[in-house]
């Protein structure tokens, strides 16, 4: 069957903002703002108290705003949330996570997400401190089932780190296919934030979480589906493509 293409209209066009703010000033994601504000009162406490200790003992110690500004600016940066353009095909699954594709094996999945005892291609993206740290939906469709595991924070760049607290989040597809997510913490990350409920909606490439400072996303594909990323690839959370469901058809009919 041929595929048609929809070409944009003008209204599709009006709405790609391609300006410097698009890059340098992004959106933030809301956990973050709450901290950004709490780093601006720590920093005024800090720094009213360095003022108040160099009037009553006659001292000079420097303003603390020359360590609190660069701080302030990191973590801007570090809960940044920017705009991304989501393929629409439904077959698609989409990277959920900035990072480096680190392991694509095959893995049994976790028995409480209900994808089958059988071993499933799991793709893993490490992201560091740098990364994006905001995690998207890999397709759209609802939520089946989760599972919070807490655990241990040790390196997940290149290990199964089967031990590390994690958030397990299994999808059913439109198409019927279930996928499996899995938000794992790192060596620094010391929260996962995921307020998904069973049942609920998304979209592919909505925001439904994140992890804060250094972490693994895994994605678990169908069977018959296998990856279209490299290892050491750069996945962009909410574009990269990292499997076709269509695949499976193909497989099934041995060609």
């Amino acid at each position: 069957m041929t595929k048609t293409y929809s070409f944009p209209t003008q209204a599709d066009l009006d709405q790609v903002k391609l300006n410097w703010r698009r890059y340098l000033l992004p959106a933030i994601h809301p956990e973050g703002v709450k901290i950004l504000l709490w780093e601006v009162g720590i920093f005024l406490c800090i720094d009213l108290l360095i003022q108040l200790m160099n009037v009553v003992f006659n001292i000079c110690i420097p303003s603390f705003w020359w360590i609190g500004v660069p701080v302030w600016i990191f973590s801007f940066y570090f809960f940044r949330n920017p705009t991304r353009v989501t393929p629409t095909d439904k077959n698609l699954i989409i990277a959920p996570a900035d990072g480096i594709v680190s392991n694509i094996k095959p893995v049994v999945p976790p028995a409480e997400l209900d994808l089958g005892d059988k071993p499933m291609t799991r793709i893993s993206i490490f992201m560091s401190v740098f990364s994006v740290h905001v995690n998207r939906a890999p397709v759209t469709g609802t939520v089946h089932r989760l599972k919070y595991r807490p655990g241990k924070f040790v390196s997940v760049a290149d290990k199964d780190s089967e031990d590390n607290e994690r958030q397990e989040i299994s999808m059913i597809a439109e198409n019927g296919q279930k996928i499996g997510v899995i938000q794992i913490a790192g060596l620094v990350a010391r929260r996962i934030f995921c307020p998904l409920k069973e049942g609920e909606n998304l979209k592919a490439g909505q925001v439904f979480g994140m992890i804060r400072f250094g972490s693994r996303l895994d994605v678990y594909l169908p069977e018959g589906v296998y990856p279209k990323v490299l290892l050491g690839q750069v996945a962009v959370a909410g574009e990269t493509v990292l499997a076709d469901m269509t695949d499976i058809k193909t497989n099934k009919k041995g060609e």
